[in-house]
């Protein structure tokens, strides 16, 4: 005897009852195309009893129809019902009006963006006592920043893959090759700073062909680089009359974080050449170039990340056994809990280990 349909979905709903998902996608207003989970990852995770729904077209940036995800298990809904679920996934963080279509104490999950730094996206999420989660603030258990270390190392090798359109003759430049060839010598890349995306473009470079010098103001950050990259790309010291030659050859500028401040020297602008290519990737994330890939790499680090949510039955119990998931939260249970942020907005904020601690006793 067949059960009745309705019997079967009642069963399905109840397996599905623990962890409940809503992913929303990227505003049209802005240039953000990436996203955290692709559907063969949405798959893995409704396998385990995670319920996900996902706004309609959510995933049109990422080249994945909602049919894709709706093959693996997720439920197409609108924007308004997949905020309305306990924890919310989007890449960037939630504007005001967004925030107040969640539930009361829900969970945000995001990257960190400038929104937070608005007073009322905060004053948003303090009065919801909405639970914000930046991923890329977030420490693994063996110290590792994994989710920005993965941005960082894709916005590096896209911000290469720019710089070579940008010298064809498709991009508008001369018709020039990064890479050598015999006879003729390779361009000349100048990094400026130091982290794991400029780290990235340094091997990238390299990959291609060119000639790589990287300067910074730190002995101790260069030392890394050569240790990570070796005799191929030229850890130099930022030093006046160096940095003049190297900027008078370059035929690519990138420019990022340095370990110290450091000022571009407006007048160096006069020794570049003309059509040299200068990318900043403190102002742009190259990244968002290629979203899928962005997608794919961050998806493997979702999935465990929420498999171990779900152990943990909650996003606030998963807050309250980890450490490295504390670093990234931003506000818990109507407080403001990240310094940075409360200090650039003037705003108080509370340490969440003692809020944790208080809970605890």
């Amino acid at each position: 005897m067949h059960p009745d349909p309705q019997e079967m979905v009642e069963v399905i709903e109840r397996v599905e009852s623990g962890v409940r998902v809503g992913i929303v996608g990227n505003y049209p207003d802005t240039d953000e195309t990436r996203m955290l989970l692709t559907p063969e990852a949405c798959g893995m995770l409704t396998s385990s009893g995670i319920a996900i729904s996902m706004e309609h077209g959510a995933g049109v940036d990422v080249s994945f129809p909602d049919e894709k995800y709706a093959e693996y298990g997720v439920r197409i809904v609108t924007r308004d019902e997949a905020l309305r679920q306990p924890l919310v996934l989007s890449y960037a963080p939630l504007r005001p009006k967004d925030i107040k279509k969640m539930q009361k104490g829900a969970g945000l999950l995001c990257m960190m963006g400038s929104t937070l730094f608005e007073q009322s996206t905060i004053k948003a999420l303090l009065s919801h006592k909405i639970i914000t989660g930046c991923l890329d603030n977030m420490v693994s258990h063996n110290d590792m920043q994994v989710f920005a270390d993965i941005i960082d190392e894709i916005d590096g090798r896209a911000a290469i893959m720019y710089a070579q359109e940008a010298l064809s003759y498709l991009g508008g430049g001369k018709g020039v090759l990064l890479a050598s060839v015999a006879g003729l010598n390779p361009c000349e890349v100048l990094l400026i700073g130091i982290g794991a995306e400029m780290v990235a473009a340094a091997q990238a470079a390299v990959a291609t062909g060119a000639r790589v010098t990287l300067m910074d103001n730190d002995i101790s950050a260069l030392q890394e680089v050569k240790r990570i990259c070796g005799h191929l790309v030229d850890a130099i010291a930022i030093h006046p009359r160096v940095l003049y030659n190297k900027v008078k050859s370059a035929d690519v500028i990138i420019t990022g974080l340095n370990t110290r401040d450091f000022e571009f020297p407006k007048n160096l602008s006069a020794a570049m050449k003309e059509n040299v290519y200068i990318l900043d990737l403190n102002e742009t994330h190259p990244s968002i170039s290629v979203p899928r890939t962005v997608a794919m790499a961050l998806s493997n680090v979702m999935v465990n990340f929420l498999s171990e949510l779900q152990l943990k039955d909650s996003f606030t119990g998963m807050i309250a056994t980890t450490p490295g998931v504390q670093a990234g939260i931003v506000t818990y249970n109507g407080k403001l809990v990240d310094k940075l942020i409360g200090s650039y907005l003037s705003m108080p904020s509370v340490d969440i280990s003692v809020m944790l601690s208080g809970v605890a006793n």
